[in-house]
């Protein structure tokens, strides 16, 4: 769970050698990136949420 923060910049980079591939300046490719980072943010929210509700649930199965 703690090395959730790697995907957005795992996506941002696979984002930027796309770009570069196919030619396309950094500057028009800037909506991607705003792409990324918000669903990447939503996603780890709501994995931390869950996270967070079932942690009382963990706690009695070891």
């Amino acid at each position: 769970m703690n090395k959730l923060f790697l995907l957005p910049l795992l996506l941002c980079v696979a984002w930027t050698l796309f770009l570069q591939v196919n030619q396309v300046p950094l500057r028009q490719g800037k909506k991607g990136y705003i792409y990324i980072i918000a669903i990447s943010s939503v996603v780890i929210g709501a994995l931390s949420l869950l996270l967070w509700i079932t942690a009382d649930q963990n706690i009695g199965q070891w």
